[in-house]
């Protein structure tokens, strides 16, 4: 799910002369864009006698399944508990395994850790950074339970053949879409092809609240009745818990929220696939992989992610002038202290790629001189590289 809470302030630049700085992400300019109607949509909450559990709850999860293309949304506290509450809606739990990516935000893992399974790790693919599904088919076993592909940086994952196995070994695949609300693989949504998509809402996100908020998606009703009373207690009528239950409510406020910034989405990520089209053009003549779609594939870019042979050398250049790039993410999640002795794999694409990763400035209020800004700075890096 995410670790964008790599504060946006931890590396304040040495300012390069009196220029702003540009940092990866920054969510206080969309509502900057359209503080108006976030202030009414708060407003309208605060006026409401009902502030947990109301009609802008109500409101956000059909908008948001109507978008998607499914049938059910169910609203909860944050993405990790997306993921989470999807597992245990399938009743996985201790003794099973989750076959996962290690190139992904901690919150996946930590999402099947919580509910007792374990993540089984396969590696990646060296262009996407998805799933590689033929590792994820010789990984299978008896005690699989569940297939969790991440649509990293906002690219989906391959989902043919992901479907095709999980239909055929009779397990769930579960998407995890925390980075790519409005993704699109052979013109569907992601979070409407697996059985069931877990999204997170932080503000970073591309459809992001001011606060923490997420969402599952099903076509199964039986599943989102599940979801709903997981969580919250296991009550569907009056306060009796018919199942053992959780406290994962979204709130009303970022419900409102949302219901403002979802009919923008389609906007703010064509901005995006705009800007990474830009830099694309700019830096293709340099010793750097680019980001590329796979063939069916229309990427959201919650990120632009480069690959860099001397990227840190290229972010601590890029800081000096006042651009404050991301590393998404530098440690893959089997190698944490908390999972490396418990879940170990030896992924070498994966640890490959955690070493050359570099997240450029990225987000749909970018101004055209601050986009050339960022393509300066990495060409200057680059020519006092090559003159050295």
């Amino acid at each position: 799910m995410t670790q964008d809470s790599q504060k946006m302030t931890q590396a304040q630049p040495a300012a390069h002369a009196d220029a702003e700085p540009i940092y990866f992400a920054r969510p206080s300019a969309q509502y900057q864009a359209h503080a108006p109607a976030i202030d009414a949509a708060i407003r309208r909450v605060l006026n409401n006698p009902i502030y947990i559990m109301g009609e802008e709850v109500r409101g956000f999860e059909e908008e948001f399944a109507r978008f998607v293309g499914v049938e059910h949304a169910v609203g909860v506290a944050n993405g990790t508990d997306a993921l989470q509450l999807a597992l245990r809606a399938y009743d996985i739990g201790p003794g099973d395994e989750v076959i996962t990516t290690a190139h992904t935000a901690v919150a996946t893992i930590a999402a099947i850790d919580m509910t007792g399974a374990t993540p089984r790790f396969v590696d990646i693919l060296p262009d996407s950074y998805g799933l590689d599904p033929d590792q994820v088919a010789r990984a299978i076993g008896p005690r699989t339970k569940a297939i969790l592909p991440v649509h990293i940086y906002g690219h989906p994952v391959e989902m043919g053949p992901l479907v095709e196995l999980a239909e055929r070994k009779g397990v769930v695949l579960i998407e995890d879409c925390a980075q790519a609300h409005g993704a699109r693989w052979q013109g569907r949504l992601v979070g409407s092809i697996g059985q069931i998509g877990c999204f997170s809402c932080y503000p970073t996100k591309n459809l992001g609240a001011i606060g923490d908020a997420g969402i599952v998606t099903t076509h199964d009703a039986n599943i989102a009745e599940k979801l709903r009373l997981l969580r919250q207690y296991g009550w569907r009528h009056g306060q009796v818990s018919e199942i053992p239950g959780y406290n994962s409510r979204l709130d009303e406020l970022q419900a409102a929220i949302l219901r403002v910034k979802l009919p923008l989405l389609e906007a703010t990520n064509a901005a995006r696939r705009r800007i990474a089209a830009r830099y694309s053009e700019a830096l293709s003549d340099l010793p750097l992989v680019l980001p590329s779609e796979a063939p069916g594939a229309q990427s959201v870019f919650h990120l632009y992610v480069l690959r860099a042979p001397q990227r840190d050398r290229m972010k601590a250049a890029l800081a000096e002038r006042g651009i404050i790039a991301g590393i998404h993410y530098p440690m893959p999640a089997h190698k944490h202290p908390a999972y490396v002795d418990r879940f170990p794999a030896s992924l070498p694409v994966t640890e490959r790629v955690a070493g050359e990763i570099l997240s450029l400035p990225m987000y749909p209020e970018l101004t055209d001189a601050q986009i050339e800004r960022v393509i300066e700075g990495v060409r200057l890096f680059h020519r006092a590289a090559a003159a050295e």
